[in-house]
């Protein structure tokens, strides 16, 4: 089998959500639907069958990945993924870890649909369905969303007692609000939340890296006080003796690193300098499945969790796969107005859908299981 023809097709499709100047994702505050655009990504091979993702620009490749996947054996995914990895390392900016992994995810959606098995049967299923916890998106300065500690604990209540989420990360309020970050505020959601859904629910806190040391050590302590299940990135992770000296004293666990570069060997540091409780790892922060399955295996050759960091796909077969935890599924993000159990416009169904009792079962179709509307995509292309 060989790799014939490597694409990228950009197409508009309808969103509800919009981004902040930071980057940060919202409901449209006037709750309407816009056309953003994406990319679908495909490999195609010689026997007629293909693999996709999505969120890979045309010019990369054209430029840089299509010479390298093309003329290639699609199972040969650890050589192709080390020739992608190597070119980060030369000078290819564009080619950043969510690329690299859009790639990698596709060649692992093409092996899959060859071997007619769902990617979690091919790397070896541990469960075969894992609990979630719903995340929020962050906060914001809309009534009746994500605005007051308050509409923070009514969508908690709402999330694990109505929906049946097994626990509920908070994403606090962060620039451009103008007065965030804030750590007392954030206490205070966190304390309200806690309030709403009882003391068995496991919480967690993300304050996006926006605090110093002394803040950090504060709400961790604070964090303590409400039996808190974690908490994940308060600082910028490029001081690794930060988190050092954060994780030496509290109790509460720490998260880490997610944002971080360097894959496997960044993880490896963190664990053997006590930088972090529990290591954390998403498809789209390390360029793809095969580096995350290395360090899911890492985590767990010093008996060490490991946190999967986001939804998706890939993180799910991960998740599926894993032995010491992978504990938990990250659902969202997660707000009042928008509804998750709607798939983007350019898919049939959604990936992770939930039962009533907070679990997601292992997708069953071949590869990935993404069920793409093509029909969407070819009458949305973008010349």
């Amino acid at each position: 089998m060989k790799i014939t023809e490597v694409t990228s097709k950009t197409f508009f499709y309808s969103t509800k959500t919009v981004s902040d100047d930071e980057g940060h994702t919202h409901p449209d505050p006037d709750l309407k639907e816009h056309k953003i655009k994406t990319t679908l990504f495909s490999i195609h091979t010689d026997e007629g069958i293909s693999g996709y993702s999505f969120g890979v620009g045309k010019e990369i490749t054209e430029n840089v990945i299509a010479p390298i996947l093309v003329g290639e054996d699609p199972f040969f995914r650890e050589r192709l993924w080390q020739k992608l990895n190597h070119m980060q390392r030369i000078g290819q900016e564009s080619l950043n870890d969510k690329v690299l992994s859009n790639v990698d995810l596709a060649l692992w959606d093409t092996i899959g649909k060859v071997l007619k098995q769902p990617i979690n049967r091919i790397l070896g299923l541990y469960r075969d369905k894992v609990p979630a916890y719903a995340s929020t998106m962050c906060g914001d300065e809309m009534n009746g969303g994500l605005s007051t500690p308050e509409e923070y604990a009514k969508f908690a209540e709402w999330c694990i007692k109505e929906r049946g989420y097994q626990a509920f990360k908070l994403h606090t309020w962060y620039p451009p609000i103008k007065w965030a970050p804030d750590p007392k505020m954030d206490i205070k959601a966190c304390a309200a939340v806690r309030e709403a859904v009882g003391d068995d629910i496991p919480l967690m806190l993300d304050p996006h890296h926006n605090y110093s040391r002394l803040d950090a050590l504060w709400i961790g302590k604070e964090l303590e006080k409400l039996n808190f299940h974690w908490m994940e990135e308060p600082m910028d992770e490029s001081s690794m003796s930060s988190y050092i000296w954060l994780s030496d004293q509290l109790d509460l666990p720490i998260l880490g690193p997610e944002t971080m570069q360097g894959k496997l060997a960044t993880r490896a540091e963190w664990i053997t300098n006590n930088a972090c409780d529990i290591l954390r790892g998403g498809v789209g922060d390390v360029g793809g499945l095969t580096p995350l399955m290395k360090i899911i295996h890492l985590a767990e050759s010093f008996n060490m969790a490991l946190e999967v960091h986001g939804g998706g796909a890939g993180n799910l077969h991960a998740l599926l796969s894993m032995a010491i935890p992978g504990e938990l599924y990250e659902r969202g993000l997660l707000h009042p107005f928008i509804d998750h159990e709607e798939p983007p416009a350019y898919l049939n169904n959604i990936m992770d859908p939930m039962d009533k009792e907070g679990f997601i079962s292992m997708p069953l179709g071949d590869g990935l299981g993404w069920d793409i509307n093509f029909d969407y995509i070819n009458n949305s292309l973008i010349d």
